[in-house]
């Protein structure tokens, strides 16, 4: 081996590590906004849910029997 391409394997080897680092950091960010958005249905749900069952509050509790 000779000194160009030990250089040259050095720089592809930078290169590759700099490109996986890059790779993780978009993963990372792409990760939290899942999460995010989650937790933001979660909670639309939650509020979604409690509406609900305040307009069916008493639903059902009088008949109306005459004909």
């Amino acid at each position: 081996m000779d000194v160009s391409s030990i250089a040259a394997l050095a720089s592809d080897m930078s290169a590759a590590r700099t490109q996986q680092a890059i790779s993780m950091a978009v993963l990372k960010m792409a990760m939290d906004q899942q999460g995010s958005a989650a937790l933001a249905l979660l909670q639309a749900s939650a509020e979604s849910s409690a509406q609900v069952a305040s307009a069916i509050e008493g639903l059902g509790e009088n008949i109306d029997v005459f004909v």
